[in-house]
């Protein structure tokens, strides 16, 4: 199985102090999602359009997007 890429990356702040992950692909923008505390419509619709990526209904660009949103909702994102 190979990997949903999309570009450029979204970086978010980790649960470590001072580290950045940059999310990718749709893979880890799920898994990502899935560490979040914050369950509001953002992350409903950002999972949403994950998992419809996976399943080749959605582009990884739509998924980065929504994911994007998701992450700034959360708070979590960091400066581009």
């Amino acid at each position: 199985m190979s990997l949903h890429w999309f570009s450029p990356a979204v970086p978010v702040r980790t649960t470590e102090p001072g580290v950045r992950f940059n999310v990718n692909n749709v893979e880890a923008a799920a898994a990502e999602l899935l560490k979040w505390s914050k369950r509001g419509p953002q992350w409903d619709r950002a999972m949403r359009v994950c998992m419809a990526a996976l399943a080749d209904l959605a582009t990884p660009q739509e998924a980065r997007r929504c994911f994007r949103l998701a992450a700034k909702a959360e708070g979590v994102m960091l400066s581009e």
